[in-house]
């Protein structure tokens, strides 16, 4: 799937860079240019910024003044690391450079080994940096359970040039991106799907509700959401995040970046950035669990390729909903359950975002239809690494007033769907 910068205003020198995720992806993400002035954009106090005229940004205490954990990696220690960046240990490849699997020893134990994956940013020093910067400044600072963790950095400047490194926690189980395509080999069973879409809201909850701060994603999708070996969820990719409003604003005014079929109308078609585009991105991601297809897929039929058009005839009749299931998973699912969640899909992506639940509704209501699932009865979750084998209307109830009961899945919700436009890529 191709992802696009959108943007509103002038534009001055368009960089357009296809960064690279843990494992390989055939998502792209284009990157703005020269960012409009922002009260969103983070600070980075730490490591050398090579680029400051580029890279103008405003000083945000809350995040410069916390203590991070971060270790910070000579070239040379990198080198060893990765067999002196050979193509047989590269596992990613982008715009941004290439991704290297790697071991090192822990900090709190050295007779400790763990699996590294080592991000570097391309020769020309310049593409990506400000991302690299970005990601630093967020995973730096926070940490949860769900999203992947940064181990260190390198940034060093000699006579071969810039050289700016990120070194991540190693995801053998690669993105969920791959799991849902034709390239696996078997698909993901529906209980890991429901597991999948409650690891992915956790995240989501912490960065927009749980710190003192939030930090609003922007590029949520199923490539920038990996799984380790327990088949954990984690987001990754974190260098289009920005900070969300602060106190008194509403929203965040920036450059519009991100993945077509993902992205919001209401951010797409102004550039004013909320939390709850992520909502919007994540409504898009159950569809995505639901049917096995991406958000846009030029290879299918015409009428096919975008996610969200092609669903909405089959949600007027319940008969026919059973027709947008993913294929792959051979009818073994309770239906039930996928109706469910298409109802919490439709009540993130109702066209005003002011109407969209938070994240951390969202959470509890997933949370519901993973424990009724598991009460009656789902396939067991494969537990086996990748590692180990060869291998516009809005959405909402025509009865504002009406509370959709997960329990009971109502239907009410399949009358009226949303109608996408067109998102333009000048």
């Amino acid at each position: 799937m191709k992802c696009f910068s959108f943007y509103n205003g002038d534009k001055k020198d368009e960089s357009k860079i296809t960064k690279s995720v843990l494992a390989p992806s055939t998502n792209s993400t284009f990157n703005e240019g020269e960012m409009r002035k922002s009260g969103s954009e983070l600070n980075f106090q730490n490591v050398p910024d090579t680029s400051t005229e580029s890279l103008r940004r405003t000083s945000f205490p809350s995040l410069s003044q916390r203590p991070s954990n971060l270790r910070v990696f000579t070239v040379s220690e990198l080198k060893l690391v990765t067999r002196n960046f050979s193509r047989s240990v590269m596992i990613g490849e982008g715009g941004f450079g290439c991704v290297y699997k790697g071991v090192i020893k822990s900090a709190e134990d050295p007779s400790t080994k763990i699996e590294v994956a080592v991000k570097q940013l391309g020769k020309r020093g310049k593409q990506g940096h400000k991302e690299w910067v970005t990601e630093v400044n967020v995973l730096g600072v926070v940490e949860h359970p769900n999203l992947v963790k940064l181990v260190g950095y390198c940034a060093e400047d000699d006579e071969r040039g810039i050289q700016r490194l990120l070194i991540y926690e190693y995801m053998p189980n690669r993105s969920v991106e791959h799991h849902l395509s034709t390239r696996a080999e078997t698909p993901l069973p529906w209980a890991m799907r429901l597991r999948v879409a409650q690891d992915a809201a956790r995240g989501l909850t912490y960065l927009h509700e749980q710190m003192d701060f939030q930090i609003i994603f922007r590029d949520f999708k199923s490539s920038n959401i990996l799984l380790d070996e327990q088949w954990n969820a984690k987001l990754s990719d974190f260098g289009l995040a920005r900070l969300g409003p602060s106190e008194g604003l509403t929203h965040v005014s920036t450059a519009v970046v991100g993945t077509m079929g993902y992205a919001a109308p209401e951010y797409v078609q102004t550039g004013r950035l909320t939390s709850k585009s992520d909502v919007w991105s994540y409504g898009v991601f159950l569809y995505e669990l639901i049917t096995g297809r991406r958000p846009l897929d030029r290879n299918r039929p015409k009428r096919e390729q975008k996610l969200l058009e092609w669903v909405k005839p089959f949600l007027s009749d319940m008969k026919k909903f059973h027709l947008i299931l993913d294929p792959r998973l051979e009818g073994k699912y309770p239906l039930k359950s996928a109706q469910k969640l298409a109802i919490v899909a439709n009540r993130c992506l109702v066209r005003h975002p002011k109407n969209r639940p938070k994240m951390s509704e969202v959470l509890e209501m997933v949370n519901q239809i993973a424990e009724a699932s598991t009460e009656t009865g789902s396939p067991p979750l494969p537990l086996k690494s990748l590692a180990q084998v060869e291998t516009s209307v809005d959405t909402e109830p025509k009865n504002n007033k009406r509370n959709v009961d997960l329990r009971t899945g109502e239907s009410g919700w399949f009358v009226r769907m949303w109608t996408p436009k067109l998102l333009r890529t000048s």
